[in-house]
């Protein structure tokens, strides 16, 4: 028996991805807190000599200018990046690897580093993604090989960003790749671990958003944490409408170039750091700041109606930025909120309001990016805790489900849709694979590949079962937990992903 070494081969590759993704995204990291810092105090001092206002004018202005041309120039860097990035995994669009990425890296510092309610973590992503682009096209790789070099740089880009090499792989198969392919995870893991070795070395050890906490959360007060994920649901849902509908604001401007839309948070921005600079920036100081020192009820609603209205306008500006962090301030302000207000009617003692921000984070994310079981492995491994796994697992499941019975859809894959049309593919001619897994319930389940009615474009090739791949024949019987490997055409990638997922996911297909 021949043995196979792929998967070997691959998981040096993604170690050398991840290294390289270490070292972009961490100086990417450093520089925007350097930024920031230096853009908070500029704010104070304004407040006692005014020829600061024009040094921060100076800054913004060279911020909106540069963003403006590197928009113009490559529209595949605006937002967070990560629907662009699943869109390119899924074969719908296609992206310059070296245009994106130092457009990426220099617009990002320049948009989040002035301030602006947006995360350096999707950006990263795309950045990640962008050097395993570029990596893959060095080294002649091409199809499944050059989506799988994509995603290890992705995962390596999240790590990298968070300090979370567990959940950043868990993120990029469960919400961006869609793929839980051996081949694709063992890459993106070794890609994310190297990443966070580099990332270590440039910020220390301590989880990035470590907190003290007394005591786990007790038994007896878990219908608190079903209440705090129905809170939390309802509220996801309503941040979801308006990130996806903040383009309507926009619009009431039409005498302003759409990337010269961030004119307007940036003159927003002045009086918001003039009169509360602590809030500047994607959140990751304001979290921490909240768990040492709980606001008061009044404090924390306003904290959330300024994060829940300037984060959403800051991304549909358009800038390169992600709305991650942001996400997780939110939920940690609303975490806090709960704790607070279940504390002042005695429903909760006061000690349990840290743990309520700590779960919070993970169910607003959890509801907002359909992906729960990110959400509890990334507020882990950020918090620097296995004990919250139970409670964080009981908000997860409870948000998720309230945002999925009033029909929320994951907030990246909707935004991907949403900005589809603004890119154009470009097919390369050549042969491309797919690889479809086969779940519990599936339609395809226990049918024999005749039997199935497959899209012309395609071709079913072989059937991963376990460690050992066969050639399939009519007769074949498909089983949950196979992966189906079906060759296509590289233009007809992402509409053959569909057709299938159909015919797997139509229950009118199914017999009783």
């Amino acid at each position: 028996m021949k043995f196979d070494t792929s998967r070997f081969i691959f998981i040096v590759k993604g170690l050398l991805v991840g290294a390289a993704v270490g070292i972009v995204v961490s100086l990417f990291r450093l520089l925007i807190e350097k930024f920031l810092v230096l853009i908070k105090f500029l704010f104070m001092q304004a407040h006692n000599n005014s020829i600061y206002f024009i040094i921060l004018a100076i800054i913004m202005l060279v911020s909106l200018i540069a963003n403006s041309k590197f928009i113009k120039d490559e529209p595949n860097i605006k937002g967070s990046g990560i629907p662009q990035v699943e869109g390119q995994l899924a074969g719908e669009l296609e992206m310059n690897w070296w245009s994106v990425l130092w457009r990426k890296w220099v617009g990002g510092i320049l948009s989040i580093g002035i301030g602006l309610f947006l995360g350096r973590e999707g950006p990263s992503i795309q950045l990640g993604a962008a050097v395993g682009q570029g990596i893959a096209e060095r080294t002649n790789h091409r199809g499944s090989g050059r989506r799988i070099l994509i995603a290890g740089g992705a995962s390596a880009g999240l790590s990298a960003a968070f300090n979370a090499p567990i959940a950043s792989t868990l993120f990029i198969l469960e919400e961006v790749y869609h793929n839980f392919s051996p081949l694709v995870w063992t890459t993106s893991l070794a890609a994310a671990i190297a990443a966070n070795f580099v990332s270590l070395n440039f910020f220390g050890l301590t989880p990035v958003l470590h907190m003290s906490y007394k005591l786990a959360f007790p038994i007896h007060y878990y219908i608190h944490l079903v209440l705090l994920g129905i809170f939390l649901g309802l509220l996801g849902y309503v941040y979801q409408y308006l990130t996806l509908n903040v383009d309507r604001f926009y619009k009431l401007f039409k005498f302003i170039p759409s990337n010269w839309l961030a004119i307007i948070p940036i003159i927003l921005l002045f009086p918001l750091g003039y009169f509360l600079p602590d809030t500047l920036g994607g959140g990751n100081s304001l979290i921490l700041e909240i768990g040492g020192n709980i606001p008061t009820v009044w404090l924390l609603l306003g904290i959330f109606l300024l994060r829940l209205l300037f984060s959403t306008l800051s991304y549909g500006s358009g800038l390169p930025g992600g709305i991650f962090l942001p996400i997780l301030t939110i939920g940690a302000t609303l975490g806090a909120l709960y704790g607070v207000v279940a504390a002042h009617f005695g429903l909760l003692p006061d000690k349990y309001i840290v743990d309520c921000i700590i779960y919070a984070m993970a169910g607003y994310f959890a509801c907002i990016g359909k992906a729960p079981f990110t959400a509890i492995l990334l507020i882990t491994e950020m918090v620097g805790s296995l004990h919250h796994l139970m409670p964080l697992a009981v908000v997860s499941l409870t948000a998720y489900t309230v945002v999925d019975l009033l029909r929320g859809r994951p907030i990246y894959e909707a935004l991907l849709e949403k900005s589809l049309k603004r890119y154009t593919l470009h097919p390369d001619e050549f042969t491309d694979q797919l690889e479809i897994p086969v779940f519990a319930g599936s339609y395809l389940q226990d049918k024999q590949v005749r039997d199935i009615t497959w899209p012309k474009e395609c071709l079913l090739v072989a059937i991963q079962r376990g460690e050992k791949q066969t050639i399939p024949h009519g007769d074949t019987l498909i089983r949950s937990g196979d992966t189906l490997v079906i060759e296509t055409g590289d233009a007809h990638r992402a509409e053959v992903a569909r057709k299938i997922g159909h015919i797997a996911n139509d229950i009118s297909n199914w017999k009783n």
